[in-house]
Order: structure tokens, then sequence, then C-alpha cells
């Protein structure tokens, strides 16, 4: 069974004028920056983006703001580290429970969905800006997506090899999980489908396709 995660932070109104570090601490003025960078990235692109619009967004002075982010470079790894380290988690949980890998793979594409619909703006920076780190941070990104990616392919090798599904191609996994990073592009809340409803329509499609013949297995 997959678990629900928060969604994407959304800022918290603060009046202006009042002093740093009053605001409810420096946890909640980090996550308001957060907020408002994730917000201008995912409208606007992240080279568009000026750090003074992240202030002026999270109402946070320049000073106050360079203390919470170090560099608008770090805050978008910051931000997307943290999202692709969601993933991970529930990929990782989703494979430890040793279930059978048709249901496991199953669980994976709930799982993916429902995540990318909960946060589905900083997928949108994922797909569109993770290009714009440093390579330090772009080869430490590429590190948690291959983890990911890795939890996948293992899923459909299982499957593959307990002759359950007609290939375990890396084609079939990069392809499934491109089509499913897609979904941040179009869904839309008041869509005809709810994010469990999207989720069990392309899980029905991808498996049609890769389950065996004489194979009717159910997750």
């Amino acid at each position: 069974m997959s678990v629900t995660q928060p969604t994407d932070p959304v800022a918290p109104v603060r009046r202006r004028g009042r002093p740093p570090g009053t605001d409810r601490g420096a946890a909640q003025t980090s996550a308001r920056i957060r907020a408002a960078a994730i917000a201008l990235f995912a409208d606007q692109g992240f080279h568009a983006t000026g750090v003074a619009e992240i202030g002026a967004k999270a109402d946070v002075q320049r000073g106050a703001l360079y203390y919470h982010i170090g560099s608008k470079q770090e805050l978008l790894w910051e931000i997307l580290r943290d999202y692709t380290r969601l993933l991970l988690d529930d990929a990782e949980r989703i494979v430890a429970a040793d279930a059978d890998p048709i249901r496991t793979l199953r669980e994976l594409i709930r799982s993916h969905v429902e995540l990318i619909v909960a946060h589905r703006r900083t997928v949108a920076v994922h797909l569109r800006d993770a290009d714009a780190l440093t390579a330090e941070r772009a080869t430490d990104l590429q590190r948690l997506r291959d983890r990911i990616q890795r939890l996948w392919q293992d899923a459909i090798d299982a499957g593959y090899t307990a002759g359950l599904l007609r290939s375990a191609d890396h084609v079939v996994t990069n392809g499934l999980l491109g089509m499913l990073n897609s979904l941040s592009f179009w869904y839309r809340e008041r869509g005809a489908h709810s994010p469990a409803e999207i989720a069990e329509i392309l899980t029905e499609t991808v498996l049609s396709g890769l389950i065996a013949p004489g194979d009717n297995t159910k997750g």
C-alpha cells in the first residue's frame, strides 16, 4: 500500500516589517523561501528568476535570505535533492516489502504517480532546470536518480526472471519512468480522474504490454 506524502509547500502569509527570526522561527522562514522559489522556478524557470524576486515573494530581506539559502544554485539543489529522496525512500519501502514482482511494480507506479501529483511544481522544475546545477551537484542528483532507476530495474528484472514479464530491457524502464514523469505537465486537479485512477489506468496500460502471455497476475 502506498503512503501519502506532503505536497509542495505553500508559503504562509507574514506581515511586512516584522524582523527576521520573530516569524515562528528559522525553519518556517526557510520553508517560506523554498515555497516561493518552487513557485517562481516552476512558473518562469530557474535562470529567469532572480534572488530578489524570491526574497520579495517570501517577504524576506536580502540579508536574511542569503543566511537561509546560501545561493540560488544551492537552493535549487536542495529542492531537487529532497524531492528525489522522497521518491527513493518510498521506492525502497516498496521493494523491501518483498512482494511478488507484479505487485511490486504496481506499487511503484502508484507511488510515483501520487508523489508526482503532490509535488508537480517541483517535478516541472526538475525536468526543466536540473541541468542548471553545478557539475558536482548534478552528479549528486544523478546518483539519487540512478538508485531509483536501479530499484525499478530490479523489480522488472525479477518479473522477467520469474517468467511473468515479457521483457526486462532498460528501454522499458527508461520509457516507463519518462512517461510517469511527464504527468507533471498535463495533470489537472479538476480533471476527469483522481491520482489513484490515473495510476490504475497507467498501470493496466503498462502491464498489458509487459505481462507474459498466459499470465494474468493481479496485484
